[in-house]
């Protein structure tokens, strides 16, 4: 960059006016009778010279070097106060002085701007990589070209940014369009296939290529930016947008996959959970239509089983439809405080038929705080609890159903004495559809259940667990938030 033409002017006469100031101490030397030898003067002017050139430029430097020449000449070498050398030699001593000032200069001006250019590289090597680091944060190709232009404004303090896509024949840009990255210029850009620098208008564009074939361009106003600089942002966006494309593949796959076995899931869910009552239903319809002389009380049995299988299917399927409204946050909480012993008692009295005789053991602690709840849905996380543990423990051991507080919430444990759950299940148990390899087949169910359960307390703003050794039972714990602990999530 070019210095203004008053800082140009006060550098020459500050060269100058050191040359001016070696030569007075000198002369005064010389008239105190303590004249000095040549070399030193020499040698003098040459160290001058040297530290001039180190921090301003060359022009500066020959100056100085014509100057100190001619002070030489005129002021030390004989004859004295003339322009001219009476000796010979001495024409060679002041033709080697000024060449040696000249090129002591030019190596001192082209060190001090390779150290300027080194500095300049570092510096464009830093904003590169904070660039790249930045760039690795999207995953969404549309999101990584809307954040792209502006991230480059902000990295490399440039004026604004624009990115023509060629495919989709649009412009993505850091703030309005201006007239010098219009999309005229951007798309000529990738069809002329190389950087085009406009220095003077402080203009610079470079196409975005994906190998040897260009997908795009960028243009950058305000600030020119190296030749490399350019060709890296080129490279880097073309990567980023790979890279960001290769990410969204990769999960549109894993989703395909994930809705494949979810579909799996569910199929095998439905065949074994649905084929259970259908086939009760088909057989006692069938008893009934082609036994027309039943007894009354075997028409009533027939009926009844119908009807409790009909209500399983009806269930089943609620629980499928509950599943996907929670899965989509569209079930809406009336939250209210409650004594966590009103959603205990609820469960109870819910579960009393599928418990029979089982003895349930209940123990709450003395003054725990009210619970910010939706009273049906916290009930219904605790029926299928209960209902878990009575399904997967002997008939004949007690469910155990504790309170106490936990932090700012409470936390409400369901204990059995069950087979237990092997580790790697345990980290399984709360997936929709699952169901362990052990009773798939053996227990009724759809592996609904404990997604439902863990979906609303999550809804609260609750954590659900498990515990469990094999051969030992298994424990089930959730936390509610208390009335004046942590607010549930809307």
């Amino acid at each position: 960059m070019r210095k203004p033409v008053p800082l140009r002017i006060l550098h020459f006469a500050a060269s100058f006016g050191i040359v001016a100031a070696i030569t007075i101490f000198y002369r005064m030397l010389y008239h105190q009778g303590l004249p000095a030898n040549h070399t030193t003067i020499a040698l003098t002017y040459l160290l001058a010279i040297l530290a001039v050139s180190a921090f301003w430029d060359m022009a500066v430097s020959v100056f100085m070097s014509a100057a100190a020449m001619l002070a030489f000449n005129y002021f030390f070498i004989p004859p004295i106060g003339a322009l001219s050398v009476a000796a010979h030699g001495d024409w060679v001593a002041l033709v080697a002085f000024l060449i040696v000032a000249v090129i002591a200069s030019h190596l001192s001006t082209r060190a001090r701007q390779q150290a300027a250019d080194a500095s300049a590289r570092q510096h464009d090597i830093e904003r590169l990589y904070a660039f790249s680091q930045n760039l690795l944060e999207s995953a969404n190709v549309i999101q990584l070209l809307n954040r792209i232009p502006a991230q480059i404004v902000n990295t490399f303090e440039v004026g604004a940014a624009a990115i023509f896509l060629a495919d989709k024949q649009k412009v993505y840009r850091s703030g309005p369009v201006i007239p010098q990255l219009d999309t005229e210029s951007l798309k000529a850009i990738v069809a002329r296939d190389e950087p085009l620098v406009n220095a003077p208008h402080g203009l610079c564009f470079v196409p975005v290529r994906v190998g040897v074939r260009s997908i795009g361009s960028l243009g950058i106003s305000g600030t020119v930016l190296s030749r490399q600089t350019l060709d890296a942002l080129g490279t880097l966006i073309a990567i980023a947008m790979e890279h960001a494309r290769a990410v969204e593949q990769l999960g549109q796959t894993e989703a395909a996959r994930q809705g494949e076995a979810l579909r799996t899931a569910l199929l095998d869910a439905v065949t074994h959970a649905l084929r259970t009552p259908l086939t009760s239903i088909k057989a006692s319809v069938t008893n009934l239509l082609s036994n027309p002389g039943l007894e009354e009380q075997q028409k009533r049995e027939l009926l009844t089983i119908i009807n409790e299988e009909t209500d399983r299917l009806n269930r089943l399927v609620g629980e499928a439809g509950e599943m996907a409204r929670l899965d989509a946050g569209e079930t809406e909480l009336r939250l209210e405080a409650h004594p966590i012993e009103d959603v205990v008692s609820a469960a109870l009295e819910y579960c009393k038929g599928t418990l029979a005789k089982r003895t349930v053991n209940v123990r709450v602690a003395e003054g725990l705080p009210r619970v910010r709840v939706d009273l049906a849905r916290a009930r219904e996380v605790l029926v299928h609890l209960i209902e878990n543990a009575n399904q997967y423990s002997p008939a004949d051991q007690p469910i155990t159903i504790t309170a106490e507080a936990s932090g700012p919430s409470v936390m409400t444990s369901v204990a059995d004495r069950g087979n237990g759950i092997e580790d790697l299940e345990q980290t399984l148990i709360f997936e929709k559809f699952y169901r362990g390899r052990d009773q798939r087949y053996t227990v009724d169910g759809t592996g609904m259940g404990l997604p439902i359960a863990k979906a609303i307390v999550e809804a609260h703003g609750g954590t659900i667990s498990l515990t469990s050794q094999r051969g030992q039972g298994s424990v089930f714990s959730f936390t509610l938030p208390s009335e004046n602990g942590r607010t549930a999530r809307p």
